[in-house]
């Protein structure tokens, strides 16, 4: 596996390349983000990930310092899983200036949900993104890989992939998850071993709201009580809410099974997690 720390070198070793098969990632990388790699690998002529912790993606009070950095590790599975280029650039290779020209998503899909609870999250993921794009796949265009447990940052990405008519296919990767049915997620690793066996309430409580707004007729009050259901456990929930998986626009009376998805996101403890499922 090459390991290209700049854009220069990056470039130059992706030249006889015609159709990079692209995984971004922040590194502390689980086996969903491998699956998320393999799945790339026949998708192209050549297969990249990149790590690069975005600063502009962190709100002042979130984990930005502290956001776990395991680079032998992730190397090693990477190297494993048969990845061909990692691009694990420096923040000064990166941001060689201050970023002071940023992609601003809709605000009608970006400033709901995640970006309601995190202002300005969506303009780093988008702007470092772009960025990444422009490095590993300006020249020729490709594929891009991102799992579905980030649902809201996979239709941002599709929507300014296509208004920005890059030539570049966005592929989406199904949510990895524990035997328990916990989604896999890099922040897991903060949990306490009480709080780990207590995580998989977010993805029961999510499987609870889908089965109970297929078989009910007035679903008014399905969203709160999901929520309160999860405080009485002791957590501290931001939503858990039924939305179209068109748009994430609150799904209606008028939609159909096998059309929309539930979205959830709340606190246990120190660790703010989040989850989705398509139903």
């Amino acid at each position: 596996m090459l390991i290209a720390r700049s854009i220069a070198d990056l470039r130059q070793a992706l030249t006889p390349n015609r159709r990079p098969a692209f995984v971004p990632t922040m590194g502390n990388l689980h086996e969903g983000h491998i699956a998320l790699v393999r799945q790339a690998q026949p998708l192209g002529d050549v297969t990249v990930a990149s790590i690069f912790v975005n600063r502009l993606q962190f709100l002042p009070h979130e984990d930005f310092d502290s956001y776990p950095r395991t680079w032998e590790a992730d190397c090693a599975k990477l190297q494993a899983a048969g990845c061909d280029v990692l691009f694990a650039p420096r923040e000064a290779d990166l941001y060689p200036e201050p970023q002071t020209f940023k992609v601003h998503p809709d605000p009608r899909l970006a400033d709901m949900l995640e970006g309601h609870f995190r202002p300005g999250f969506f303009v780093g993921v988008s702007t470092v993104v772009m960025k990444l794009f422009a490095c590993v796949l300006g020249a020729t265009g490709g594929v891009a890989v991102f799992g579905k447990k980030d649902y809201q940052q996979l239709m941002v990405i599709r929507h300014m992939v296509r208004q920005f008519a890059l030539p570049i296919e966005i592929v989406a990767g199904e949510t990895c998850r524990a035997a328990d049915g916990l989604a896999l997620s890099s922040r897991n690793g903060y949990l306490s071993l009480e709080e780990r066996q207590e995580a998989v309430a977010l993805s029961q409580a999510l499987k609870r709201l889908a089965q109970q707004w297929l078989d009910a007729s007035d679903r008014s009050a399905l969203e709160a009580q999901a929520q309160d259901a999860l405080r009485a456990r002791g957590w501290a929930p931001d939503y858990l809410t039924v939305r179209r998986r068109a748009d994430l626009l609150p799904a209606t009376a008028d939609d159909a099974a096998g059309t929309l998805v539930a979205l959830g996101a709340a606190r246990l403890g120190n660790t703010r997690l989040i989850d989705n499922l398509e139903f």
